[in-house]
């Protein structure tokens, strides 16, 4: 393979990781540790050239790729010796612990999230101990799992969410898993998305679609280390940036046939609490 065609390929390939990020060139070219200019070289149409040794393992070490990969030596984007899928044990309904970890790895990057049921970051302690069923009572260990639902989500951090709007009208209803949840916590609940969705827009930004016409599972894509979907006392684990980039693509497809875009969530939203207000 001759040197424009492996810079030809490097090119793609990292413009490939800047866009799964969601990071800016300045930043990427920041935490490889190159500046602005070096970087607009080495992605510049017309250019024959690569980076330094040091410079592709920091990047193959921070987005979770092989060299070969960026040079094109493979197709397959994992890192060398590493497994691309694995399964992580998940006794607990909250793993806080491992949700913590995947979203410090990725930090700076895009999350892209469908939830299981409510979206973690948008649940009250009532929808908390709820979901946790008889036995979890205790008012304290139930403010503890509330406080770190946002698994340390700092400043700054992009997410997107994609919802199924039968998600919240089953909730207006109080039908499946709802029923029985009485009904000033189910308006509390919807007005209490409403302050949240609110509060963190544009960072965050939630995307209706009709769970009828589009199927998914309920899975985590962290940037560009992992896609990780929830399978209930399990989570399956993909580190390859060929699955990842597709579960992206299933994502991008999950927006595009959202009805309900994220500047319309609030409204949406507030007509759903006047519903159950008129009850």
């Amino acid at each position: 393979m001759s040197k424009r065609l492996i810079s030809q390929v490097f090119q793609q390939r990292v413009l490939s990781l800047i866009q799964a990020s969601s990071r800016s060139r300045s930043a990427f070219a920041e935490e490889i540790g190159v500046d602005r200019s070096a970087l607009s070289q080495l992605l510049a149409e017309d250019a024959v050239r690569l980076p330094r040794a040091d410079t592709l393992v920091r990047i193959a070490r921070r987005y979770n790729v092989s060299v070969d990969w960026l040079l094109g030596m493979t197709d397959s984007a994992g890192a060398t010796g590493g497994r691309t899928t694995e399964v992580a044990d998940n006794p607990d309904y909250y793993n806080i612990p491992l949700l913590t970890r995947w979203h410090a790895e990725a930090e700076g990057m895009k999350i892209r999230y469908v939830p299981y049921r409510l979206p973690d970051i948008l649940r009250m302690s009532e929808i908390v101990a709820w979901e946790l069923g008889p036995g979890h009572d205790d008012p304290e260990a139930i403010e503890t799992i509330v406080s770190k639902l946002d698994y340390n989500r700092g400043p700054g951090t992009d997410m997107e969410i994609c919802l199924p709007t039968q998600t919240v009208t089953s909730l207006i209803d109080g039908v499946f898993p709802w029923d029985g949840l009485p009904v000033s916590i189910r308006r509390a609940q919807i007005e209490h998305m409403v302050e949240q969705v609110e509060a963190l827009y544009p960072s965050l930004r939630i995307f209706l679609f009709d769970g009828r016409r589009q199927h998914t599972v309920p899975y985590t894509i962290f940037g560009t280390q992992r896609a990780a979907i929830y399978a209930g006392s399990q989570y399956i684990v993909f580190n390859d940036q060929t699955t990842i980039q597709q579960m992206q693509r299933h994502f991008d497809s999950l927006i595009r046939q959202s009805g309900i875009q994220p500047h319309e969530v609030s409204r949406w939203l507030r007509q759903a609490a006047l519903t159950i207000r008129n009850r």
